[in-house]
């Protein structure tokens, strides 16, 4: 088995006890945090095989509100998550769900405030590391290890060529691309992995390229 670097061995700085179940799951958290771009008011929170089991004595249920916070997995903060959350009023629910899913680790957060809402399935792969496999419906595969942008977009040509060139004249570079859609014509999700944060101003010229509906980013 290949490692690149020594923390794929040890795990992430973190706030423990767990690395798959704690700083994993945080990161699954800030995901959302990141592509909803707030703290939520409410969390429906589905947790599945070994997260249902073991979510309360591994700190996957502070984990996972303290990432809804906004909070870095080594934030000293990360601990008293559920109480601060509460302190905000935000109403959390976690649910032992016992429907089959692919991996031991899956969560999936439903999110949102009273205008807007937000679906996410992810799991933690182990040594911090996660996977973004869903978003609002559409099926992804998102590190959350690099910078992303997570573009909706109507199913048009020249949708991907109109968000391509934009970040080519910025010298930004792609280390990952796919495109997901759910009907010929309707709306697509682009998720696109780069070697570097993408800028505001960059996003909002993005935003006015072709047949663009709305731009998310997760930030390294």
């Amino acid at each position: 088995m290949k490692y690149n670097s020594v923390f794929d061995i040890i795990g992430p700085v973190m706030i423990g006890p767990s690395s798959s179940h704690t700083a994993g799951a945080a990161r699954i958290g800030k995901a959302a945090h990141s592509l909803f771009g707030e703290v939520p008011t409410w969390a429906k929170i589905h947790l599945y095989e070994s997260f249902a089991k073991t979510y309360k004595g591994h700190g996957t249920d502070f984990a996972l509100i303290g990432g809804l916070l906004g909070f870095d997995t080594d934030d000293e903060r990360m601990k008293d998550a559920l109480k601060i959350a509460a302190d905000r009023n935000m109403q959390i629910e976690f649910i032992e769900d016992s429907a089959a899913v692919s991996h031991p680790n899956t969560a999936r957060l439903m999110i949102g405030n009273d205008e807007e809402s937000l679906e996410l399935v992810g799991i933690s792969i182990g040594g911090g590391k996660v996977e973004i496999t869903e978003l609002n419906g559409f099926e992804l595969r998102l590190s959350g290890n690099h910078p992303a942008i997570l573009i909706m977009h109507n199913d048009r040509f020249g949708a991907i060529a109109s968000v391509t060139s934009v970040l080519a004249k910025h010298e930004i570079n792609i280390g990952h691309m796919e495109v997901n859609r759910k009907d010929v014509g309707k709306e697509a999700l682009m998720v696109i992995e780069v070697d570097q944060n993408v800028e505001d101003d960059i996003l909002r010229e993005l935003n006015k390229a072709d047949h663009i509906i709305q731009i998310a980013k997760i930030v390294s």
